[in-house]
């Protein structure tokens, strides 16, 4: 019996029209053997939180260059709460000054990437997390 794959919503919110790094990355993933799902472009929280419950995932990452990352992000961290989804590990990049991805850590984000960051490094930092969280899980039970 074969372990189930790791799902994973790629998502672009706000205004940003930028998607060839959100792109490649869920190319990365997908050929990593993750399900993926991408969102496209232009996504309010709601649109991303419901997508994300729709489709049962176990990684929400988001994908910003806009600058709007600390009004959204905790936004959409908190319309995940909203639809029971608050165990989703949630994770993202783009154009983060340091100082803000400290913030959103402490506000639940377990790791932001900026640019030029490796894609199979994401990939493996998904894949370790999801698997600790799952045996963390296999552990309650």
């Amino acid at each position: 019996m074969s372990k189930r794959k790791i799902k994973v919503l790629v998502a672009k919110p706000g205004l940003d029209g930028h998607d060839r790094g959100a792109k490649t990355v869920a190319t990365v993933l997908r050929d990593q053997g993750m399900e993926v799902v991408y969102t496209g472009l232009h996504q309010t929280p709601e649109m991303i939180a419901e997508v994300a419950l729709q489709e049962d995932v176990d990684v929400v990452g988001l994908s910003i260059l806009s600058g709007a990352h600390m009004s959204l992000f905790p936004r959409i961290r908190e319309e995940l709460k909203a639809r029971g989804m608050g165990h989703v590990l949630l994770t993202g990049g783009g154009i983060i000054p340091v100082e803000d991805m400290e913030t959103l850590h402490s506000q639940g984000f377990a790791k932001l990437f900026g640019p030029g960051t490796n894609t199979v490094e994401i990939a493996e930092w998904i894949q370790a997390e999801v698997e600790k969280l799952w045996s963390e899980e296999g552990a309650k039970q």
